[in-house]
């Protein structure tokens, strides 16, 4: 199955602890996000992966270059100026050929069975899956709601005024060859707000899971980072950036 992460965000929010670096390499204890992110990945089984990369991408291309063995196969699509999250996927569309494709967002980690996931799409025949996280404020991630059908009813927009456990997508997505070659029609875009909140309800096919989410979009949650990680990667060896 091929798998693509976005990973070519600006990072503003962390500007004052990731010194220029893009998102995906911000720094977690001794180690970049990115080397917990591939071992994730790894964990539930995948065996290659494509690095959507915008924002200093030379950056996450020198790591990768002098980072020897990696727990998967990776290679790296790089856009030229920014696109959005819709847009990213566009560019990589050549490379996405299984059906169906999975997507992630490169800055943020969910404990959750991808397999099972994936398994649970297949069996639904949706054109679309999103992994959602339960989590105590989902204000600030903006909510989702869901039917007694497991189908994604409506997206509610970041609202802090809107707090309380919910649950949201944790951007992890399963996408069907139907929706990417919608998708093709997007060359700029956000694949939430322009290509999965406008389609129809009950459409997309909501997989939940009570697994820890991290997003690490601020410095706050970046520092959360090491303690979880130092727990589920209690075994690998430390590589420096």
């Amino acid at each position: 199955m091929d798998i693509a992460v976005l990973a070519g965000g600006l990072g503003t929010r962390l500007a004052s602890v990731v010194s220029g670096l893009p998102k995906i390499l911000a720094p977690v204890g001794n180690r970049p996000f990115l080397d917990y992110f591939l071992l994730w990945l790894a964990a539930n089984g995948a065996t290659r992966v494509l690095l959507c990369l915008g924002h200093r991408a030379d950056a996450v291309q020198e790591y990768l270059a002098r980072s020897g063995s990696l727990p998967v196969e990776v290679s790296v699509v790089v856009e030229t100026m920014p696109l959005g999250t819709a847009g990213a996927v566009n560019f990589a569309l050549p490379h996405l050929r299984s059906d169906p494709v999975l997507i992630l967002n490169g800055d943020s980690y969910v404990d959750a069975a991808l397999g099972d996931f994936l398994r649970e799409h297949l069996r639904s025949g949706a054109l679309a899956s999103i992994l959602c996280a339960q989590v105590p404020d989902s204000g600030r991630y903006g909510r989702v709601e869901i039917d007694s059908h497991q189908h994604i009813a409506q997206f509610r927009e970041k609202d802090g005024r809107a707090a309380g456990a919910g649950w949201i997508s944790a951007g992890v997505y399963a996408i069907s060859q139907r929706l990417l070659s919608q998708i093709a029609a997007f060359p700029t875009g956000s694949l939430e707000r322009d290509v999965l909140e406008v389609l129809p309800a009950g459409t997309i096919h909501a997989f939940r899971t009570t697994g820890q989410f991290l997003d690490i979009g601020t410095p706050e949650a970046l520092a959360s980072a090491a303690e979880l990680f130092s727990r589920r990667f209690v075994n690998c060896a430390e590589r420096r950036l």
